[in-house]
């Protein structure tokens, strides 16, 4: 294994770690801003059900990731550079605004990004990317519409309990969601670096003829998220904790439990989705139950337009990378 190969693996745990520390927001934002839990136990909390998520689901979003958006015949270490540094780039961005953008669709943004520059259009994998691109509006529907019928269904079967006993309840309850949403996210979000480091391994011929990802470059990943999500992105909890609407306990409940269902459903069919995307929709069919003022919508749309520009904004950052580094190197 050469020099810059493991230069490679270490920016795509950079960017794992990003992730995690980008999309903390995403696993505590409704636990810390219910009062649920402290800042650094809700991370803690995040972390460890991030990490252990390889636990209790399969690898079907990294192989996705890895042989699913461009064609891997053509994928070497250049292609993995342009992606890693247009996915890192908007994250940093994105971060520095405020703004929770999926770190998914910005990995996919700069894969196609730098296969577009090395190839042209030929090199992509339409049916991955259709399939990815719908679920940048599927998931955050999905989560919403989920979020409002559970929030229905939750809301009637407390209609006649005091708000003093419901509080109690969920604060509890929302120790469970939080868990299930974090299993749920580190499960699909470490996938898709696992499928990108494993993706650069087989085209560097050391995975052998046949693609798959190493138990190794599993748990590194896992451990690198975990690592993000413990450090925490505080900048994006408070649009996401409080900003979008604001929640009590039994929201949080409601809205992490929706989100979870929908995660854990699309990895076990090995899409890769935005968690972000899907809390977000969550938080807004919870929020919009009391009253559809309830939500700020002002804040939902910067939020969408974010979500809008991160496939083009990453792949245009990798394009001008993956060609410096043709250029010189």
């Amino acid at each position: 294994m050469t020099l810059s190969i493991l230069f490679l693996i270490l920016l795509a745990l950079v960017f794992d770690f990003l992730n995690g520390f980008h999309d903390s927001a995403n696993s505590i934002a409704t636990i810390v801003s219910t009062r649920v839990l402290k800042p650094k136990y809700a991370v803690l909390w995040a972390a460890f059900f991030n990490f252990i998520a390889f636990l209790f689901l399969g690898l079907h979003v990294a192989n996705t990731m890895g042989k699913g958006i461009i064609d891997i015949a053509i994928v070497d270490q250049r292609i993995i550079f342009g992606t890693l540094a247009g996915a890192c780039s908007w994250n940093v961005i994105t971060w520095y605004l405020g703004l929770p953008t999926s770190s998914s669709h910005a990995l996919i943004g700069g894969l196609i990004g730098a296969a577009l520059v090395k190839t042209g259009q030929q090199a992509l994998v339409w049916s991955g990317i259709i399939k990815t691109v719908a679920f940048i509006f599927i998931s955050p529907i999905a989560g919403l519409l989920l979020g409002w019928f559970l929030g229905n269904i939750v809301y009637w079967a407390c209609r006649k309990s005091s708000p003093q006993k419901v509080d109690h309840i969920f604060r509890k309850g929302q120790l469970l969601s939080a868990a299930a949403y974090s299993i749920g996210h580190g499960g699909n979000d470490a996938q898709k670096t696992m499928g990108i480091i494993a993706s650069l391994l087989f085209s560097a011929g050391l995975l052998g003829a046949k693609f798959y990802i190493p138990l190794p470059v599993v748990l590194a990943c896992y451990a690198a998220i975990a690592l993000g999500t413990m450090l925490g992105g505080w900048r994006i909890v408070k649009t996401m904790g409080q900003k979008v609407a604001k929640l009590r306990p039994v929201d949080g409940f409601c809205a992490e439990s929706s989100a979870a269902s929908a995660l854990l459903i699309s990895t076990a069919f090995g899409i890769p989705v935005s968690t972000t995307h899907t809390i977000t929709g969550a938080i807004m069919g919870v929020g919009s139950l009391r009253r559809l003022s309830a939500v700020h919508w002002g804040v939902v749309g910067r939020i969408l337009w974010a979500w809008v520009l991160t496939i083009p904004a990453s792949a245009l950052i990798a394009a001008v990378t993956y060609k410096l580094a043709a250029t010189f190197f």
